[in-house]
């Protein structure tokens, strides 16, 4: 990351990066599809991380040899509401980094595989508005799902930003795989899987283990 001044926008992914929910969401899982009938277990959820809703809850159901219905993953989200300010991990400067980031003039975008019914419980535990973003790109305005581009390839079209003029921050393989298939450059936090992972998996440009770390390579 030499040429710094290429880059012009920053587009984060959200559960993972600005927010540590995925212990919360798989907790979140098991209750919705125990409503279902079905004995969910943490770990059954690690497969689907980053890869959308549908695939989180449907994944592990189908496994469970019952179809997906998507009042499952609405189920989710209500008890996802319930707890998520008083459980996920949320960085008390999280707000300010984003104020600086843009104030040293890129643009900030979230691209996250979650739905807006997840999306606004996280801006709320997080105490931002989604203006703060100069794009918002969610699960219900893609087709293709990471490890495919279009998550951020649409998000640089909402900031007005090429591709390679994009660094992407993701904590999950697919992400990172997303980003490169994007032609951005990848920066991986080890919140949801261990570096060691990111890079036998995804092979991040650069790896950071805490956020704040980010404003070093701006």
């Amino acid at each position: 990351m030499s040429e710094k001044k290429q880059y012009k926008a920053i587009l984060f992914d959200m559960d993972g990066v600005l927010i540590d929910s995925e212990e919360l969401m798989a907790k979140s899982g098991i209750l919705a599809l125990a409503d279902y009938g079905i004995t969910a277990k943490a770990e059954d959820f690690i497969p689907f991380v980053g890869r959308g809703e549908n695939l989180y809850i449907g994944g592990v159901a189908e496994k469970y040899g019952v179809p997906f219905r998507p009042e499952m993953k609405e189920r989710c989200y209500y008890y996802y509401g319930l707890h998520v300010e008083q459980e996920a991990v949320i960085p008390k400067e999280i707000p300010e980094l984003l104020y600086t980031i843009k104030n040293m003039g890129y643009k900030i975008a979230v691209c996250t595989s979650a739905d807006w019914g997840k999306v606004k419980h996280n801006l709320r535990a997080m105490g931002v508005e989604k203006e703060l973003f100069d794009g918002l790109v969610t699960g219900d305005h893609i087709k293709n799902l990471k490890p495919d581009p279009e998550i951020y390839l649409t998000g640089a079209a909402l900031v007005g930003a090429e591709p390679s003029e994009c660094i992407v921050v993701e904590d999950s393989p697919s992400g990172i795989k997303a980003a490169h298939a994007g032609n951005m450059l990848a920066i991986g936090i080890d919140t949801s899987f261990s570096e060691e992972d990111l890079i036998a998996q995804s092979h991040p440009d650069v790896m950071i283990h805490h956020l704040s770390e980010l404003l070093q390579y701006l």
